[in-house]
């Protein structure tokens, strides 16, 4: 792991307490490995990060444009959602610093993604804790809302989830729900099966390695199920 130092400097931020920073990139795996480390793995400053991030995502929301509830909403899916959260964490460099277990360190796939998506919102905490919200703010407003115009010139924002639940809302008059079906695998690689369900009737199912990803998956299916194309 390089000095912390550098991940500072590129940041723009200095820790008064660097410990905060060590934990938000310290995933359960490293612990399993290293019983000895003298810090928690980052779950719970992930928890923390990831409310203090929609705050700060849903405030500027707020006070920057006059929209409807529902494309704000929808807006903010797609500033938060893992894909986007990994690629922030790539662009400012947490790939570099994350400590992992060799196993994890060796998957360069989709469960990195979330790796590194849970690191970041993780870092959020840390920086709200040793610095406050104006903090966050700043970062989250360079980082993270810097990529608003590009979703919405390319109307990703449209993701299968809001599609879901506009086309259910329009069409039946229902707002969808999620379950969690089963669970299955070790705690630092947890895989998923949701369901997707408009009142007692389940239109489909989705799998993923989060329950976010299994979400989207069984949104995907539902709109296919139901023949609804979005538009």
């Amino acid at each position: 792991m390089k000095e912390l130092s550098f991940l500072e400097d590129a940041l723009g931020i200095k820790f008064k307490n660097q410990d905060l920073l060590k934990q938000a990139l310290t995933h359960r795996s490293y612990l399993n490995e290293n019983p000895d480390f003298k810090l928690e793995h980052n779950e719970r400053l992930e928890f923390l990060g990831d409310a203090v991030l929609q705050v700060a995502v849903t405030e500027h929301l707020y006070r920057e444009y006059p929209n409807p509830e529902g494309e704000l909403t929808n807006w903010r899916a797609a500033l938060v959602n893992a894909k986007k959260l990994a690629e922030v964490a790539e662009n400012i460099g947490l790939n570099d610093f994350v400590l992992l277990s060799r196993g994890e360190a060796k998957d360069i796939g989709r469960a990195r993604q979330y790796i590194l998506a849970n690191a970041l919102e993780a870092l959020i905490g840390a920086i709200y804790l040793d610095q406050e919200m104006e903090a966050v703010g700043s970062f989250v407003e360079k980082n993270i809302l810097s990529q608003l115009p590009e979703i919405l010139q390319g109307g990703s924002y449209r993701d299968a989830k809001s599609l879901f639940q506009e086309e259910a809302q329009e069409r039946v008059g229902i707002t969808p729900s999620y379950e969690v079906l089963n669970e299955w695998g070790p705690d630092h690689a947890k895989h998923f099966k949701v369901g997707v369900f408009l009142e007692d009737e389940q239109v489909a199912e989705g799998e993923g390695i989060s329950k976010q990803e299994a979400q989207q998956k069984a949104a995907e299916e539902g709109l296919r199920a139901k023949g609804w194309n979005g538009r």
